[in-house]
């Protein structure tokens, strides 16, 4: 009926405006009412020409078709001698918009909102369109969980047909998740599977996660997080059954009801491979994760699924499939799978498209990809280009995605999307000790040179006791194999009269060359040749030892030290590791070209084994081994120390160790380090991969010889926190000594500061 009125009100209104029309022909056409409007614009639209002739039915038409523009309120024919006249009412143009009472938003963000939905300045006012766009404000609005926001709208007539619209704004209140309800479980309780959920309740930290607004999106996501829950402890028949979610009446507070059907427990009987396997079954079979006897798991069947894709595309097969039929013996509660292999067509790379490099080359990214175009696709390649490109740490992102060429069966791009970050970085560190008090440290870098993937670092240390001064430049594609070279410039300068260390001053100077050749896919070797210029300053209070070594060799000494180093890093992320192992192996040796003749060799091992995809455990083991040669000894200002952040936590820097007469640390020509730590994520932030905490024991001592270090060795625990803020990494440390003896000198809570720029 409504419709009905709808159409007879338009038809009355076509008839109304051109009624008492009997035929005639148009010997002219008149145009009144405009004033925006050009009068050929109108003319364009209207489907009668001079010499037409128009009756009730076509002026009716004409009438249509002049509404249809939008540009009118009003539109009405008239005959005045031959003469047909089009008056028009044009509808008011946009003067401003004006949009107040935001705070979460800038007004210039909404005002852009509104744009592309239609409003905007100098347009025809549409009342449809202002709902829509008033709509459009709510929305942004109601994504940020303000469910109570009042928009009031205000049109204002202006001069020359014109209006004012202004938007205000009442933003209201978050609305907050006041209850999340599960109903049907019963073999595990509602906290631990409120654990699986990114949303919440209002807590201690949901000012900082947010996780305590309601989002459709992220209540999808956690019914899924808790489907797996149930199907990876082998509650095969798990269903979600409805999702209530219910708003109170202010608008402030939500609650979610979800049912559940838990069904019963599945182990497997059996699982076997069928299908074009191309493979020996052997090695198909040396994949599956799932064993016969255990509960199912759908990770695990998930997994081998994907390790036998993979594996089939190592060999080409890009569109391998893995079909697991389940087949269900409820009376026994066992569950007997069959895996379907369909390998597909094998395919190559036809191109390699890279996209998101703004700054950064092409060829940079190209020369660390092992897939190559016109080669047979290899999961394993294309997994590895990532790797590698995500670990040059000039994006934020790495996406790889493989699309089938158009009109072809045995063909595909890869497409490698990048999104990158800012690779300059100035890094400031601040620490407090009782001997060094305020430390401050600063780095300046760039990391991708003008988009070459060059590196360019400047550092300063202006600590009490340190003062660097460093200027490093790398170029890591010296050579199209990947050969490296760099260049280093610093000066060093040491004031010990404060610390815990004997006394002296020695400021140091030198220049180098260095290379760093790859010769596998996870190992380095580096080397380099370089020239250091020492001068020494002693005082009354110093160590024998120290002027013992100024009387032989003089304030003034040089070096000329080569060195040679082996690398090799399996970490499966350089920022947020959770698997893999770095070794390090570092050679000093200082030649017969100078006035001092030594070496050092440094060991240093780090491991990361996952316990639980929650915590991690992180192992580290240091030693270092120095002497002279040549009837010399080590110089004391090379030998280890132990103490401080960077190896034993809760001791002053530099503190353990031998000692003088008058107690001054005398450092060693041998080091032993090792660290211990349990990695996890912050209470209330086990979602947000930018935070962590560490549970960690350190132990470590420097000596003339290992059995006195071993003996001697200084223990400490404590906890750490990490956070890749928004202004950089913040790293929080606090150490408890475990085993210290009177004299050590303690320094228990340290932190770093870091920013990007």
């Amino acid at each position: 009926m409504k419709h009905f009125l709808t159409l007879a009100l338009w038809v009355s209104l076509y008839v109304g405006a051109a009624h008492a029309f009997e035929p005639f022909e148009v010997r002219d056409i008149r145009v009144e009412g405009i004033q925006r409007t050009d009068a050929g614009t109108v003319f364009s639209y209207l489907p009668v020409k001079v010499g037409d002739v128009v009756d009730a039915e076509r002026a009716s038409a004409a009438v249509k078709a002049l509404f249809a523009t939008g540009f009118f309120n009003d539109v009405r024919l008239e005959q005045r001698d031959n003469v047909l006249v089009v008056i028009l009412q044009e509808r008011p143009a946009i003067a401003s918009i004006n949009v107040s009472g935001s705070k979460e938003f800038k007004a210039e963000q909404l005002e852009e909102g509104l744009r592309q939905v239609g409003l905007r300045e100098s347009r025809i006012f549409d009342r449809a369109l202002l709902d829509r766009a008033e709509q459009e404000l709510k929305n942004q609005y109601i994504s940020l969980g303000k469910y109570g926001v009042q928009i009031v709208t205000t049109v204002t007539p202006l001069e020359r047909n014109r209006v004012a619209i202004s938007f205000s704004i009442v933003e209201g209140r978050v609305a907050k998740i006041k209850e999340i309800n599960l109903v049907g479980n019963e073999v595990f309780d509602e906290d631990t599977l409120l654990d699986e959920f990114s949303l919440s309740t209002s807590g201690l930290m949901t000012w900082y996660t947010d996780s305590d607004q309601y989002s459709r999106p992220k209540l999808q996501a956690d019914l899924e997080a808790l489907r797996s829950f149930y199907l990876n402890r082998g509650y095969i028949e798990f269903a979600i059954d409805s999702t209530q979610v219910s708003i109170s009446p202010d608008k402030e507070q939500i609650f979610i009801t979800v049912n559940m059907t838990e069904g019963q427990q599945y182990t497997v009987k059996s699982i076997s491979l069928a299908g074009d396997l191309v493979l020996p079954r052997e090695e198909l079979s040396a994949l599956i994760k799932v064993e016969p006897g255990e509960t199912f798991s759908r990770e695990d069947l998930t997994e081998t699924s994907k390790l036998i894709s993979d594996r089939l595309g190592d060999e080409g097969y890009a569109f391998a499939s893995v079909n697991a039929v389940p087949e269900l013996d409820r009376e026994n509660s066992e569950v007997t799978f069959t895996l379907y292999v369909d390998p597909g067509r094998r395919v190559y790379v036809r191109r390699i498209r890279i996209s998101g490099n703004d700054t950064t080359r092409d060829e940079v990214i190209r020369r660390k990809l092992r897939q190559f175009e016109s080669a047979w696709y290899s999961a394993k390649n294309i997994n590895r280009s990532r790797q590698r490109v995500d670990r040059l740490g000039f994006f934020s992102e790495v996406v790889v995605d493989t699309p089938s060429v158009p009109g072809t069966v045995d063909q595909v791009d890869l497409e490698i999307k990048v999104t990158e970050r800012q690779t300059g970085n100035l890094s400031l560190g601040l620490g407090y000790s009782t001997t060094e008090r305020v430390v401050i440290t600063a780095s300046l870098s760039q990391n991708n040179l003008l988009g070459t993937g060059n590196a360019l670092s400047f550092t300063v240390n202006s600590g009490q006791v340190n003062q660097t001064y460093a200027l490093s430049y790398t170029d890591p594609y010296f050579t199209d194999d990947g050969i490296s070279r760099g260049f280093d410039l610093f000066r060093r300068d040491v004031d010990s009269t404060s610390t815990s260390v004997g006394a002296f001053n020695s400021s140091t100077t030198g220049a180098g060359i260095r290379f760093g050749v790859p010769v596998s896919e996870f190992d380095r070797i580096n080397y380099g040749f370089q020239y250091e210029l020492t001068e020494l300053e002693l005082f009354e209070e110093s160590p024998p030892r120290y002027i013992d070594f100024v009387e032989e060799f003089g304030n003034i000494t040089d070096a000329w030290p080569l060195t040679l180093g082996w690398a090799r890093d399996k970490r499966n992320s350089v920022i947020y590791t959770t698997a893999g192992t770095t070794q390090r192996v570092n050679g000093e040796l200082s030649v017969p070209l100078g006035d001092l003749t030594y070496y050092r060799l440094t060991y240093r091992v780090q491991w990361y084994y996952p316990l639980t995809k929650q915590l991690t455990t992180f192992t580290e083991g240091r030693f270092g081994y120095g002497d002279g040669y040549d009837d010399q000894s080590l110089p004391f200002y090379k030998n280890y120390f132990a103490g401080g952040v960077n190896t034993v936590r809760g001791y002053a820097p530099g503190s353990l160790g031998p000692k003088d007469v008058n107690g001054s640390s005398l450092g060693g020509p041998r080091q032993v380090i090792g660290r211990f730590e349990v990695l996890f994520p912050v209470p209330g932030l086990s979602k947000d991969q930018s935070t962590r905490m560490a549970l960690f024991v350190d132990a470590g001592m420097v000596g003339e010889d290992y059995d006195y270090i071993f003996s001697q060795m200084r223990a400490s625990a404590g906890v750490a926190f990490s956070w890749f803020s928004p202004l950089g990494p913040l790293r929080f440390s606090w150490a408890q000594p475990l085993n210290d003896e009177p004299g050590d000198e303690l320094e228990q809570f340290q932190f770093t500061i870091g920013n990007q720029f």
